[in-house]
C-alpha cells in the first residue's frame, strides 16, 4: 500500500501541469537558462554594489560636513562612481550581443528552429515565447539598475563630476537605460536572424551597438526645444538658470540682432571697443537646455527607442513567420 502511494505521488509530481512553468515557456527558459541566470545575477550584484557605494558616499560626505562644507574634488570614491557608470553603459551592449544575437541565430545554426517548428507549435507562438522572455530579462535588468542608480545620483548630483546632460548620467537614470536595453536586445535578435550564425551575429551586433551609442550622443541635444537667454555683456549668467547645458552662444545688440563671438575679436582693446559701438553690442546670448527639461527629454528619448524596438520586433516576427527557415 505504501509503495503504491509513493509511486503515485512521484508520478503526479512529474506531471507537466505541476511545474511552475509548462509547455513552451518551460522549454524556452530551460534552453536559455544560462543567459537568464547570468542576467539575474548581474542585476542582484549590480544593485547591491550601488547600495554599498551610495552608503559609502553618504558616510564620506557626512564626515566632511557636506553640504555646509564643499567636498574635495574629485570626491573620495569617485573611481567607484566611474566604474559603475562604465558598467551601466556596457549593459545594453552586452545584452544585445550575448542575449539578443544568439536567440534566433543559435537555433538556426544548430537546426533547432526546424525541429521546433515541425511540432505542434507554430513559428509565431515559438517566437513570441522567446521574445517575451528575452525582453522581460532586458527590461528587468535595465529598469532595476536604473532605479538604483537614480536613487544614488539624485540627492548627491552636486558632487558627481558629470553633469546631468552627459551620457554618463542622462543615459543611466530614468527610463533611458531600460529603453536602450530593449532596443539593442531587439537589434541583436534581428541581426542574428538575418546573419544566421552566432559569432558573426555577435560581432555585427557589437559594432552596431557602438555606432548607436555614438549617434545617440549626437541626438541627445535635440530631445527638447532649446531656450534662449540674454544677459548684460560680460556680466555672467544669472542664478535663475538651473544647471544649464549651453548649446551655442552669441553677442547681441539692443535690437535683438545676434553676432558670432569672433565678430569683434580685434587685436587691440580700442579696436574691439570701436567694433562693439559700431554693432551696438550690449548683451551676451546663449542657447541652452535646462535641468528642468531632463525628465521630458528622457521620456522622449525612451519613446524613440521603444518605437524602434517595436519596429524591429514586427519585422522579426514577420520574417520568421513568412520566410523560409
Amino acid at each position: 500500500m505504501s509503495t503504491t502511494l509513493t509511486d503515485t505521488s512521484r508520478t503526479a509530481a512529474r506531471e507537466p501541469g505541476r511545474r511552475l512553468l509548462g509547455g513552451l515557456n518551460w522549454l524556452v527558459v530551460r534552453q536559455h537558462r544560462a543567459a537568464l541566470l547570468t542576467v539575474a545575477a548581474a542585476v542582484v550584484l549590480g544593485s547591491a554594489w550601488i547600495v554599498y557605494q551610495r552608503n559609502r558616499l553618504a558616510g564620506v560626505l557626512e564626515a566632511i560636513g557636506w553640504p555646509d562644507k564643499e567636498p574635495p574634488m574629485p570626491v573620495p570614491g569617485s573611481q567607484s562612481i566611474s566604474l559603475t557608470i562604465t558598467a551601466l553603459g556596457m549593459l545594453p551592449v552586452l545584452l544585445g550581443v550575448f542575449l539578443g544575437a544568439p536567440l534566433i541565430a543559435g537555433d538556426q545554426e544548430r537546426g533547432t528552429l526546424q525541429l521546433v517548428t515541425t511540432q505542434s507549435v507554430s513559428r509565431r507562438r515559438w517566437l513570441t515565447a522567446k521574445l517575451a522572455w528575452c525582453y522581460a530579462a532586458a527590461l528587468l535588468a535595465g529598469a532595476v539598475l536604473s532605479v538604483f542608480f537614480t536613487w544614488w545620483w539624485k540627492p548627491y548630483r552636486a558632487v558627481f563630476s558629470s553633469p546631468w546632460y552627459e551620457g554618463s548620467i542622462f543615459d543611466h537614470t530614468g527610463p533611458v537605460l531600460p529603453a536602450m536595453c530593449l532596443f539593442l536586445t531587439a537589434a541583436g535578435i534581428t541581426i542574428g536572424m538575418l546573419v544566421r550564425r552566432v559569432l558573426p551575429a555577435m560581432a555585427v551586433t557589437f559594432v552596431f551597438s557602438m555606432a548607436v551609442q555614438i549617434a545617440w550622443g549626437q541626438l541627445r541635444a535635440y530631445l527638447a526645444p532649446s531656450r534662449m537667454f540674454s544677459y548684460p555683456y560680460g556680466g555672467g549668467i544669472l542664478q535663475q538658470l538651473d544647471d544649464p547645458y549651453e548649446l551655442d552662444s552669441w553677442i547681441g545688440s539692443a535690437d535683438g540682432r545676434l553676432y558670432g563671438w569672433g565678430t569683434c575679436a580685434k587685436p587691440t582693446d580700442a579696436a574691439t571697443d570701436a567694433c562693439m559701438k559700431k554693432y551696438g553690442i550690449v548683451n551676451d546670448v546663449i542657447k541652452y537646455l535646462d535641468f528642468s527639461q531632463m525628465s521630458a527629454m528622457q521620456w522622449t528619448g525612451a519613446g524613440i527607442l521603444l518605437a524602434a524596438t517595436a519596429a524591429l520586433t514586427v519585422f522579426t516576427v514577420w520574417r520568421v513567420s513568412r520566410k523560409p527557415l
